[in-house]
């Protein structure tokens, strides 16, 4: 059975892994800080900068990331990015209130640890982005990134009753540890299985080879080290990175936040809210996957203007209409019903967003995922310490539903995006 599975979903396997991986040991912390903020003496703001220092770093290594992707790599780049991602999350649980046990001590480096935890994470999906473009075929992109995205909620959502239960029964610093065995074992298959292209791969046969290197002649050629400044003033990049701002601050209220929400504007208890604050990323696994499947079908039957548009656009108007919906719902479980749709409309909206980048960008795919990576994550930069101050001013619910019009606002951008519009690098060197 095994051989006939083609080898570029055998080593996208693998991809889904890290991507699960990588949201396991950077969402843990939204639920362990339910704990550390009354035993650290942390403040929400306080905490909301903590959250912020993540992303942060992550942001600011999207472009750098990336680059070293394309120069290095998805093998060696993905590697030493898991071996960081586990040091940091030893670090988390270590330093604070242990090493450092002041005030400053523990905010510092809470702040300092979890920016070199965002920074680690950072170079993942661009650089996925990139090797999916190199493995798959032509029209076969969005399924795979989309999948990156049910992996990643996966996680996620694994995450939540997992470490609730952890940290209830055991402490918030065993949270950090328990996941670390899987990622070892994890990044030594990626390191054993996965080339840097299909042609390197001794599994790749001639006729699947192929099949993913038709269909090129029309997409931007590799021309060696692209200048910064041709892919900083593509007109279709920019725009792809503004949508994607919008899209990321709803998904940053659900990363920081939401559980938090659960706990102090709903009322659960920290173990159903374990549970409740899966159910978002459970259902963003299912609608990611579904809308990478329809973008790929519509990118083949209307090309890829159209067909990475509309699915962007139905998911993020989809988004805000449950956003508000959910916020002014009476009753707590239809809530978070309806809050979980609004996720689900996010994650519909992957498969198209880094589908339409890499028509655009092709073997340019991993700078310029980065770029549009920043622009998502300069959104959580915003919403982590935004949201507790507003609701601290005006409540939680009239906090959050600023994401509705953030959320419009990215769909309308889509009207204006042409994925069928390749970048032109004419002055790429070797």
């Amino acid at each position: 059975m095994g051989a006939s599975i083609p080898t570029r979903w055998r080593f996208f396997s693998i991809l889904f892994l890290l991507s699960f991986m990588s949201y396991q040991l950077r969402q843990n912390v939204h639920v362990a800080g339910e704990f550390m903020m009354p035993e650290l003496g942390l403040s929400e703001i306080e905490m909301g900068w903590v959250y912020a220092a993540f992303i942060w770093g992550y942001a600011l290594f999207q472009i750098p990331g990336g680059a070293l992707g394309k120069r290095f790599g998805s093998r060696r780049t993905l590697l030493v990015a898991g071996l960081l991602w586990l040091l940091t999350a030893a670090l988390t649980a270590v330093l604070p209130g242990l090493v450092f046990t002041s005030s400053i001590g523990i905010i510092g480096s809470l702040l300092f640890i979890r920016f070199l935890t965002g920074l680690s994470h950072a170079p993942m999906f661009p650089v996925q982005a990139a090797a999916v473009e190199r493995w798959f075929p032509v029209g076969h992109w969005a399924l795979p990134n989309s999948l990156s995205s049910t992996g990643l909620t996966l996680g996620a959502a694994l995450t939540q009753p997992l470490v609730a239960v952890v940290v209830v029964y055991w402490g918030w610093r065993a949270s950090f540890f328990i996941f670390i065995p899987f990622g070892l074992m994890t990044l030594g298959l990626w390191w054993w299985y996965a080339r840097d292209a299909p042609e390197l791969h001794p599994n790749v046969t001639a006729a699947e080879l192929l099949l993913i290197q038709r269909q090129r002649e029309h997409l931007t050629q590799d021309a060696g080290d692209l200048p910064w400044r041709a892919l900083l003033s593509n007109r279709e990049t920019g725009l792809l990175t503004l949508a994607y701002f919008s899209q990321c601050f709803v998904f940053y209220l659900f990363f920081t936040w939401f559980f938090h929400y659960l706990v102090v504007e709903l009322g659960f208890t920290v173990l159903e809210t374990g549970v409740l604050a899966a159910l978002p990323w459970v259902t963003g696994a299912v609608t990611a996957t579904i809308g990478g499947a329809v973008c790929d079908r519509l990118c083949r039957l209307l090309g890829p203007r159209l067909g990475c548009r509309i699915p962007a656009m139905m998911g993020l108007t989809a988004s805000g209409c449950f956003l508000y919906l959910g916020l002014y719902a009476g009753d707590p479980y239809i809530a978070v019903a309806l809050l979980s749709l609004c996720f689900a409309g996010t994650q519909f909206t992957e498969g198209a967003f880094w589908s339409a980048q890499t028509y655009v960008a092709g073997p340019y795919t991993a700078p310029a995922c980065a770029l549009m990576n920043t622009g998502g994550n300069l959104a959580g930069i915003i919403v982590a310490p935004l949201m507790p101050y507003l609701a601290s001013h005006i409540g939680w619910v009239l906090a959050l539903s600023t994401g509705g019009g953030v959320a419009f606002f990215g769909a309308a951008v889509w009207l204006w995006i042409r994925a069928d519009v390749p970048l032109q690098a004419p002055q790429a060197v070797r």
